[in-house]
C-alpha cells in the first residue's frame, strides 16, 4: 500500500503509538498507524493499572532487586519470575540489568524519568480538557503492611523531596484519614499527591477518536514482518501482503519491536514482562485513592466505580498465556491489606495478561535508530508504559519535525547498548 513520500508511518497501535501519531498530527504531518490487533483490540495498554506516577523516579534496575528477584524466583505465586531458556538474547539483557542495578545508576536517571512522568501528568491534564476518561488527580498511596515496607518507602519518600517531588508519611490511621472509604489493615503508607490514575480503556477509545478526527489513517489487524533500507533510509514496511511507504517510520510496537529493529541493524536488549488484572465490577469497598500494596507489589486502582488489581513481572518471552499461581498470587494478598475483600470475590473473574517491554537498565527506548535518519524507536516502557504515553508522543513528534526536546533525552537513546 503506497502511503506517499510525506507519510509518517507508526508501527504500533498501543498508548506510545497513538500518542506519537497524535502529536504528529497536531504538527501537520500525514500520518498511518499500522496495528496489530483488531480494530479497537485489546493490548498492553488497556488492561493496565491506569496511573499516571511522577513517583517512580527509581528505574526498574536498581540496588536490592537482583536480590529479591533471586528470592522469589522459586515462589510460583511471586510478584517476579523469569523463565529458564536457553536464549542469548535473555543472558544479555540479564547481564545488563546487573550492570545496571547500581545506586549511581539510580542517581544518574532518577531526574530524567522525574521530568518525564512530571511533564506526561500536565499532559494528560490538558488532553482531558477536550475529553473526559476519567482522570483523577488525587494522588497515590503507597500501602506498607510492615514496619520495614514502612522504612524503606519513607527512604523513598525522602529521595522524592530531594528531587522536588511531595511525598508524606503517614501511620495506618492517617491513611485511613486520606482515602476513609476503604478499610485497611497497615502499618503505614507513603503518600504522592502528585500520581494520578484513569481508565486505559476510555484513554486509549478517546486517543483513537482524536487521532481518526485529525485525519490518521489506522491500519488494523496487520502484521509487520519486514523493513525495507535503502542508502541509509527506510523506504518500507511489509508484511502479509502489505507494503506500507513513507518518508518517515516510528517503531513503537512494544514488545515486538526488537525482532524488527533487528533487521534495521539494531539489536535492542529488550524482554517482555507479562502482567496480569482482574477488574472487580462490584467491589465489597471502593477507595478514592489509587494505591500499590508495597510487599505484594500489587497495583489497586479504582474505574468508574469498579476496582481493578494489577501486578507480577513474568519474563517469558512473547507468551500471553495465564499463570493460575500468579494470578492466585495477586488474589491471595488481598485481604492482607483490604480485609473486607475475600478471595471469593474473584471468583468467575477472567484474568487480563499484557506483556509489558523492558529495557534492562530501566530507561525507555526513545530516538533516531543509528544508521537510519529516518527512523525512530519508542519502546521499553515496563509499567511506565501508559504513564508516559503523553511525552513519548510529543517527544517522537518533535523528532519527526526537528524541535529541541523539553529536557536532554540522550539517556533514551536506542542505540545506547551497541
Amino acid at each position: 500500500m503506497k502511503q506517499g513520500q510525506d507519510r509518517v508511518i507508526v508501527l504500533g497501535g498501543g498508548v506510545i503509538g497513538l500518542c506519537s501519531a497524535y502529536y504528529a498530527l497536531k504538527r501537520g504531518l500525514p500520518v498511518t498507524v499500522i496495528e496489530r490487533e483488531a480494530a479497537g483490540g485489546d493490548n498492553c495498554s488497556m488492561g493496565n493499572a491506569g496511573m499516571i506516577v511522577p513517583s517512580h523516579f527509581i528505574p526498574l534496575a536498581a540496588p536490592g532487586m537482583i536480590s529479591k528477584g533471586l528470592r522469589w524466583m522459586f515462589n510460583p505465586e511471586s510478584p517476579f519470575y523469569i523463565r529458564p531458556r536457553l536464549d542469548p538474547a535473555l543472558a544479555r539483557w540479564a547481564w545488563l540489568f546487573y550492570r545496571h542495578s547500581t545506586p549511581g545508576h539510580v542517581e544518574r536517571t532518577r531526574e530524567l524519568l522525574r521530568d518525564l512522568n512530571l511533564e506526561s501528568r500536565r499532559l494528560f491534564a490538558e488532553l482531558s480538557e477536550d475529553g473526559d476518561f476519567g482522570l483523577e488527580k488525587r494522588g497515590m498511596l503507597m500501602l506498607c503492611k510492615t514496619a520495614k515496607g514502612l522504612d524503606e518507602e519513607a527512604a523513598v519518600a525522602a529521595a522524592a523531596r530531594e528531587i522536588g517531588l511531595e511525598a508524606e508519611v503517614v501511620d495506618a490511621a492517617g491513611a485511613a484519614r486520606l482515602d476513609p472509604g476503604i478499610t485497611m489493615d497497615l502499618h503505614g503508607a507513603v503518600y504522592f499527591p502528585q500520581d494520578c490514575h484513569l481508565d486505559p480503556a476510555r484513554f486509549m477509545a478517546a486517543l483513537r477518536r482524536r487521532v481518526l478526527d485529525a485525519g490518521g489513517v489506522i491500519e488494523s489487524g496487520v502484521e509487520i514482518g519486514g523493513i525495507e533500507t535503502r542508502d541509509g533510509k527506510v523506504v518500507a514496511l511489509s508484511g502479509k501482503g502489505r507494503r506500507f511507504e513513507g518518508s518517515q517510520f516510528v517503531i513503537a510496537g512494544g514488545s515486538w519491536s526488537p525482532e524488527l529493529l533487528c533487521q534495521a541493524g539494531l539489536r535492542l536488549p529488550l524482554q517482555a514482562g507479562k502482567g496480569y488484572s482482574l477488574t472487580l465490577a462490584r467491589p465489597p469497598e471502593l477507595p478514592r485513592l489509587c494505591s500499590i500494596f508495597v510487599e505484594a507489589k500489587v497495583a489497586i486502582t479504582p474505574m468508574a466505580g469498579s476496582l481493578r488489581f494489577a501486578g507480577t513481572m513474568e519474563v517469558g518471552g512473547l507468551d500471553l498465556s495465564i499463570n493460575p499461581g500468579r494470578v492466585r498470587g495477586i488474589v491471595k494478598s488481598v485481604h492482607g491489606y483490604f480485609p473486607k475483600f475475600r478471595e471469593e470475590d474473584f471468583a468467575g473473574i477472567e484474568p487480563w495478561a499484557g506483556l509489558r517491554p523492558v529495557s534492562p537498565d530501566g530507561i525507555p527506548y526513545l530516538g533516531k535508530v543509528p544508521g537510519l535518519s529516518n527512523l525512530i524507536a519508542a519502546t521499553g516502557h515496563a509499567m511506565m508504559g501508559l504513564s508516559l504515553g503523553p511525552v513519548s508522543g510529543r517527544l517522537v513528534a518533535g523528532l519527526l519535525t526537528g524541535e529541541t526536546p523539553f529536557r536532554p533525552i540522550e539517556r533514551m537513546a536506542p542505540g545506547r547498548f551497541s
